[in-house]
């Protein structure tokens, strides 16, 4: 469908301006009530010296707010600059300083961490040298393997990827969107929570993920599907209420933002609720590849197929396709591809506008891609490849593993040999030689951990991700 988001909000807003829209702790906001919260927005930015080609950062949990304050920006022709909750004052501020930004907004409980922030940079009015009319979402990378890079999106790309993430959850009027992860991520954004508004849909915005705060809205406020990370689902299949919670109301479950352990999909199988996902990475939008929840019991484990519009490679290390079923690179090339990197001047895509992604997948024989990790996660042991997650998953099947990593150290034989860490599960006695054996059974030998190390949590992003690079830096130490 043609148009960027504002023309698509104002569609929907003429079809039915007091349908229901947003709905956050006890208010909820019809079409009109929103579009008037953009407007009021709008006006106050104005009246702050935003203007076309200014760059708004903004900090604070998920807001209605916060989604007002994107809108108003696309009509101001301002970009928009969520920041990581999570993040120091000094990377913070390391942030808005990279981008240039002009204004520092957010919400209150934010105001000590925004004033640290503040403390520290100085914000420059006027246009942000590289921006340009059309631009709208500056998100920057989780940097798991290095320096965070910023990705600069367009109104256009961003509707793309919706009409992408529509038509692979079948999203629509009678859509109720529980939306729980954070909005600072193109995940929590763009996956569910943008798409389901510009389909006519209903959202429900918590601040912030909760297990039992999850578990009660889906009986209560009964929504068709809601948008997990890994690390969510393992707290909910943990949740005390788990066995015994309503969940008939959710027609699917989505999923991503890295691999999806099989034991925690069979998890909510069991309780009849789908397990779909979508694969891909902030530079892309990110809807890339998809498994629709029509295809989810059937392909259990599996990222899915290249989502509509989305053309996808596997290559090698020299740009060249793969055959088979071998592993190789992806390689994306769509619409909804970020338009530069910020201030930046490596180029975001070749010169045919391929993404190199940095993640490595096999397809089989009917278009279906299996993720098996990052190419720079890859461990090479005396000259034979080993990805970390055939590893990781096999752990994951013992049930005293509540969770577990896999890098890479250095070994003067052979090269680098791999390094299981896992986190034992409360209240169960991990034994490291029953793992032992089962590796033995079911991996080949050059595969198997050098060394188990038992650890009380994992260094993560955001998001839930593992920050292997900081894993492999404390494992040196």
């Amino acid at each position: 469908m043609a148009g960027d988001v504002q023309a698509r909000l104002a569609q929907r807003l003429a079809e039915d301006a007091q349908a229901p829209m947003l709905e956050a702790d006890d208010r909820r906001w019809s079409r009109a009530d929103f579009d008037a919260e953009v407007s009021a927005s709008a006006h106050r930015l104005e009246a702050e010296g935003v203007a076309a080609g200014s760059l708004v950062a903004w900090l604070g949990h998920n807001s209605v707010a916060m989604l007002a304050t994107l809108l108003a920006c696309a009509r101001l022709g301002a970009v928009f600059l969520p920041l990581n909750t999570r993040l120091s004052a000094p990377e913070l501020a390391a942030i808005v300083d990279h981008a240039g930004a002009t204004h520092l907004l957010g919400t209150p409980e934010m105001a000590t961490l925004a004033s640290a922030v503040l403390g520290s940079v100085r914000l420059q009015p006027g246009p942000v040298d590289g921006l340009q009319p059309g631009d709208l979402l500056l998100v920057y990378t989780s940097g798991t393997t290095g320096r965070p890079r910023a990705a600069l999106h367009t109104q256009a790309g961003m509707a793309a990827n919706a009409d992408a993430a529509i038509e692979v959850q079948g999203l629509g009027e009678r859509s109720r969107v529980l939306s729980v992860l954070p909005l600072f991520h193109v995940g929590g954004l763009c996956i569910q929570t943008l798409p389901a508004l510009l389909a006519g849909g209903q959202v429900r915005l918590h601040e912030r993920f909760d297990a039992g705060a999850w578990l009660d809205d889906v009986a209560g406020w009964r929504p068709t599907t809601s948008l997990l990370v890994p690390a969510a689902m393992r707290a909910l299949v943990e949740h005390p209420a788990w066995s015994q919670a309503d969940l008939s109301s959710l027609a699917f479950v989505n999923s991503g933002s890295q691999i999806v352990p099989v034991s925690l999909i069979r998890h909510f199988h069991a309780r009849g609720v789908p397990v779909a996902q979508v694969y891909g990475a902030t530079e892309t939008g990110p809807v890339t590849i998809a498994l629709r929840p029509a295809e989810a019991l059937a392909h259990v484990g599996c990222a899915g197929r290249p989502a509509p519009g989305v053309e996808v490679r596997l290559i090698d290390e020299g740009g060249s396709d793969v055959g088979g079923e071998a592993v190789g690179e992806i390689a994306a090339r769509a619409p909804n591809l970020l338009r530069r990197y910020h201030r930046d001047p490596a180029p975001a895509t070749d010169a045919d506008g391929w993404f190199r992604t940095g993640d490595l997948a096999r397809r089989d024989g009917d278009g279906f891609f299996e993720l098996v990790g990052r190419a720079r996660e890859l461990i090479i042991s005396g000259g034979e490849n080993i990805h970390p997650a055939e590893i990781e998953h096999l752990a994951l099947e013992d049930p005293a593993v509540a969770e577990a990593a896999v890098v890479g150290v250095p070994d003067e034989r052979w090269g680098e040999v791999p390094v299981l860490v896992v986190v034992p599960r409360a209240g169960q006695a991990f034994d490291p030689s029953a793992l032992q054996q089962a590796f033995a059974q079911r991996l080949a030998r050059f595969k198997h951990p050098r060394r188990i190390v038992v650890a009380e949590a994992l260094p993560k992003t955001a998001l839930g991700k593992v920050q292997k690079a900081e894993l492999a830096k404390r494992l040196g130490a």
